[in-house]
């Protein structure tokens, strides 16, 4: 659909997180999603320690159902114990002594490696984080949905989605609302790829085209292109789409988009090895709270 990234976050959300309670300390994955039947390099991103700790001292990881191990990456300082039980495996990280503990004011990913399902779903890996001072056992799965809102110590998520899906995970997507006779507008979202890739192509029936463009100064002019070769989307970074920089240009509009509607748009992307994805995306119209909605004077130049 956070880059980045331990879970993506902004530097904000980081300062944040120096004097939060374990609500902002979730152990996550990163964002996006793995193909069905794929290897899949699971990174868990530790934020925090626990909530009055001083140090995170230990990480075991419950391997879900379906998810079948082949190794999982050692730590210096930290000894690691791995069972492959079919279905109720476990990889644990512990560190052998108080120097090699991670500090509360670090971030660290533990990393294990396994080949995820051959049906689409979402895999819950269930976390046990200890600490010097007390454990938080990162556990909740929603009773309904995939969504961790409302929960307080979720599980780690990975979403495996069916072959030809894209893996790309898309955020905070919205589009520009427009008046009647008005010809072109913008969409707008951000978006990480685990596993790296390229936005080469979009479509919507809200319009005749729709082109990703870069909009930069040229002396001290506004000028806007269309990015022929598409967008770079680098492995496990976050790269938004936002007025003034990056944007879909949507021409040709169809009708005038009333804020508060909806437009229908698929996304199509490329991988390194020339593998074709796409998603299907709906976008909000008008500026959610809180976002740049500032639309800086242009050229339109091709």
């Amino acid at each position: 659909m956070n880059h980045p990234r331990i879970n993506l976050k902004t530097v904000a959300a980081y300062a944040m997180l120096a004097s939060a309670s374990t609500a902002f300390a979730h152990v996550t994955l990163p964002r996006g999603g793995v193909t069905v039947g794929s290897d899949y390099n699971a990174a868990f991103r530790v934020g925090h320690a626990c909530e009055g700790a001083k140090a995170t001292t230990g990480l075991a990881v419950r391997l879900p159902k379906g998810f079948v191990l082949s190794d999982a990456q050692a730590r210096k300082g930290w000894k690691l114990d791995v069972q492959k039980n079919a279905g109720d495996g476990e990889v644990r990280w512990t560190a052998e002594s108080a120097q090699t503990a991670l500090p509360a004011s670090e971030r660290a990913e533990f990393v294990l490696r396994g080949k995820v399902p051959g049906t689409p779903g979402a895999l819950w890996f269930k976390v046990l984080q200890t600490c010097d001072v007390g454990s938080v056992d990162w556990a909740e799965v929603p009773a309904s949905g995939n969504s961790t809102a409302g929960l307080k110590t979720p599980a780690a998520k990975l979403d495996v989605v069916a072959q030809g899906v894209a893996t790309v995970d898309v955020r905070d997507g919205w589009v520009r609302q427009s008046v009647p006779g008005q010809s072109g507008t913008g969409a707008f979202m951000k978006l990480t790829a685990p596993m790296g890739a390229k936005l080469v192509g979009i479509s919507t029936p809200a319009a005749g085209v729709a082109e990703v463009h870069e909009m930069k100064m040229e002396g001290d002019t506004m000028k806007m292109r269309e990015l022929p070769g598409g967008l770079d989307l680098p492995v496990g970074q976050t790269v938004e789409l936002k007025p003034g920089g990056y944007h879909v240009m949507m021409m040709d509009l169809k009708q005038a988009l009333a804020k508060g509607a909806t437009v229908p748009m698929t996304l199509r992307f490329e991988d390194a090895k020339g593998q074709k994805t796409s998603l299907e995306v709906k976008l909000q119209v008008g500026a959610p709270e809180g976002a740049d909605a500032a639309a800086p004077a242009h050229q339109h130049k091709h």
